[in-house]
């Protein structure tokens, strides 16, 4: 069975830095006890390549693209030689590392940014929280690693090894505390469903589960359109459709016949999956009387290798899957999801994905994130961000408000990409092309070949 999660072999993580909080029971999240101050880093030793920029050369069997222009050769390494946050770089427009949270407690399996905040969540089992490069709050458990974050309003919704969901709200006395407000299923619906017989399914060879309830890891969430459905994906091989108003369980989908990777809410009510059966599939959803209901419509790809990752771009005319083989192949929504073409920028897998404006992202094993540009249905590899140590796993990307003297803040983002060496990385990233950026007024500070 290939997963997402079983390309690189799992490591030790270091010891508890964190304290239950005797408000919760054993099983729940408390608030992270102070345990010295994580390390923000924007030198990372031994490393010059945290701080490089580098536009693929235009090699036909490693970046082929799905496009007929040509890609720049070009390698720049970064200005921030000092500060990350010196103030003439601010004034320019350029792809690059802005710097690194480090917090030496595990691998970074999963990221959520809104607004100044950024939530990373690791195999430690805590999720912690970040404001302005900085740690501003966390929340722990007692079981389950966190493989999954999502937010919808006030409300934060992470999803674990141990199959459950949990639902979070910050205080409103005091924005450091978060406190857990549900678990899926809850509790009261679990015990009532376990006592009708008929609720049971087979989970295993001589094993069976009432359907509310993922008997294995969750591995992705997503939100419905209108923000009153959550999608849960799990290696229990289906998807669970929970109400979010009120936590109940919908609808348990057996959607795959091998674990799901991947769940991502379209468009016209569609919902995509995608599995290690290396299939992505359309599951259409229907209203029944007050009731909801997913039906199966059609396979979008079926091929032999693992699908690892699924995203839809934000303008939802576009659906990007990642697989094992290193391809992304994608899909045209005004071509009736015709199959639009492929994307090739790694040799090894692809673990997660992301989009922002009219740029994609593709994170993988071999430790680089592509950035690529879409311009109608072609795209373009604008440059390859170097500078992590294990492979990337998770991504998150919000709109970068700093104005610059060029284009007043248009086309820039700010990239978050989590990884198996155990650190955040922050890069700000132009959707113009390299060639076409500003340079900065130290040019002794670039290196160029």
């Amino acid at each position: 069975m290939v997963t997402e999660d079983n390309i690189v072999p799992k490591r030790q993580t270091f010891g508890s830095m964190l304290q239950s909080d005797p408000n919760h029971d054993h099983d729940e999240y408390a608030d992270i006890s102070e345990s010295g101050p994580a390390n923000y880093d924007n030198r990372p030793s031994g490393l010059n390549s945290d701080f490089n920029m580098i536009s693929p050369p235009p090699s036909e069997d490693h970046y082929s693209l799905s496009s007929p222009y040509s890609v720049p050769s070009l390698d720049l390494t970064s200005p921030l030689s000092q500060s990350p946050w010196s103030s003439h770089v601010e004034s320019y427009l350029y792809t690059g590392l802005i710097g690194s949270l480090i917090r030496e407690e595990g691998h970074i399996y999963s990221l959520a940014a809104s607004g100044d905040l950024l939530y990373t969540g690791t195999d430690s089992k805590n999720i912690r929280v970040w404001k302005n490069q900085e740690e501003f709050a966390g929340f722990k458990s007692n079981s389950g690693l966190v493989k999954a974050i999502i937010i919808n309003g006030e409300r934060i919704f992470t999803g674990h090894q141990d199959g459950k969901v949990r639902v979070w709200k910050v205080s409103p006395n005091d924005p450091n505390v978060y406190r857990r407000i549900g678990t899926l299923p809850t509790l009261k619906a679990y015990i009532k469903s376990s006592m009708n017989p008929n609720n049971y399914v087979e989970v295993r060879r001589n094993r069976n589960s009432v359907w509310i309830r993922h008997f294995d890891a969750i591995s992705s969430l997503s939100m419905s359109e209108d923000q009153n459905l959550l999608y849960s994906a799990s290696w229990d091989k289906t998807i669970k459709v929970w109400r979010a108003s009120d936590f109940k369980c919908l609808e348990s989908i057996s959607a795959h016949e091998d674990v799901v990777n991947s769940v991502v809410v379209g468009f016209d009510g569609l919902v995509f999956s995608g599995s290690a059966d290396g299939t992505v599939k359309i599951w259409r959803r229907e209203l029944q009387g007050n009731k909801t209901k997913h039906f199966y419509s059609q396979t979008l790809l079926k091929q032999e290798c693992a699908v690892t990752s699924l995203v839809v771009d934000p303008s939802s005319n576009f659906l990007y899957c990642g697989s094992s083989d290193g391809l992304v192949n994608f899909w045209e929504r005004a071509k009736f999801l015709s199959h639009g073409g492929v994307l090739k920028g790694h040799k090894i897998a692809v673990l997660c994905l992301a989009t922002a404006g009219n740029l994609v992202f593709s994170g993988s094993a071999d430790t680089n994130i592509c950035v690529w540009k879409r311009e109608g249905g072609d795209h373009i590899c604008l440059s390859v961000l170097k500078g992590h140590s294990g492979p990337v796993k998770c991504m998150a990307v919000e709109e970068d408000h700093v104005p610059t003297s060029t284009t007043g803040g248009d086309g820039q983002f700010i990239l978050y990409s989590g990884s198996l060496d155990k650190s955040v990385k922050t890069w700000r990233v132009s959707s113009w092309p390299p060639t076409m950026q500003p340079q900065i007024q130290d040019q002794s500070q670039w290196c160029t070949s």
